[in-house]
Parts: structure tokens; sequence; C-alpha cells
């Protein structure tokens, strides 16, 4: 709306122009303490609350394709969080192998975005029979679909068994 000299400003317009508008602020919008903003669309805001899982135990696995751990029976870590289109995903977690294999650590996305986990989106370690790493990496997430997504650790090996403890995930959406 321009205003113009001597013209009535309605309640309507009021409205719209000036109290809706100040609704769209991250003050206004603000419910969660420790929360962020994040570009929602254009001229739109969102709030967005990261979230974190540990599970502090230790679990083994010889499969080679990514999935829970065997023993003991344990999925995740996991996370559900409200994203838009990326996220910034961390995991954690102290890593070993009884052979000379490797045993790596990712996540899978379920709900809105469907995404399997990749070795490129994780952790590993290779090569020492008997050898232990604590390790960690952060991974921009692109292409994610908006909505509520749930993040959870996965494990796998190329060979021998593969002991994963102090496994942690944080996701922060954007």
């Amino acid at each position: 709306m321009t205003a113009v000299a001597t013209s009535v400003f309605t309640a309507a317009q009021f409205n719209t122009f000036l109290r809706d508008n100040l609704v769209e602020t991250a003050p206004a919008k603000a419910a969660t303490a420790g929360s962020h903003f994040a570009v929602s669309d254009v001229n739109e805001i969102a709030e967005r609350t990261s979230d974190t899982n540990a599970d502090l135990g230790s679990g083994t696995t010889t499969s080679t394709s990514y999935g829970n751990l065997d023993a003991p029976a344990a999925a995740g870590p996991a996370v559900t969080v409200t994203t838009g289109p990326r996220a910034l995903i961390v995991v954690h977690c102290t890593l070993s192998n009884s052979g000379g294999g490797s045993s790596r650590m990712g996540y899978e996305i379920s709900g809105a975005t469907s995404s399997t986990p990749a070795d490129n989106r994780g952790i590993g370690f290779f090569g020492l029979a008997g050898g232990t790493v604590v390790a960690g990496t952060t991974v921009l997430h692109v292409g994610l679909t908006p909505g509520s997504n749930t993040f959870t650790s996965q494990y796998r090996v190329s060979s021998g068994t593969g002991t994963f403890s102090a496994r942690r995930i944080l996701v922060f959406p954007l």
C-alpha cells in the first residue's frame, strides 16, 4: 500500500499492511527457546529447532549393507525434526573392526524425505585389525523435502565385525 495525503487509513489496511507484516518478524514467530530461523520462501521465515540423540552403549554388526546394529539389537540413535530443503547432520562414534575391513556409520532419512545411507555422508574406520578410532563428520544435506524428517544412524562393514559405541547424531534443520 502507498499512503496518499488526506486518504483514510482503514482498519483492514492497517491489519494487512502493518499488523500482518509485524507478525512476520523473528521475535513475533519465536516460540521455542534455543531455536533459530531459516528462510522458508521469498520474504518468509520459519522457526527451526535442532535436536540430538545419543546411545552411549556398544553394539556390533557383520552386515555389509547399512542397517541397525546386530548385538545388542539396536536402532539409531535417531531424531525427528521439521526441516526445509537443507539440514546440517553431525554423526559421531567410536568405531573398530575385528579384521582388516572397514566399519562405517551413516544415516537414513525417512518421513517427508526418503534417503538411504551413503559412505560419502558418514564416517569410517579402515584396515587396522583391533584398532579403534573416534570419528565424527558434519554433512550439509541438500534436496530434502520440507516437513517432518527422521534421521536414523545406520551401520555397515566391508568385512569382519564392526563395533560401534558412544554413537551420536545431531540435526540442525535449515
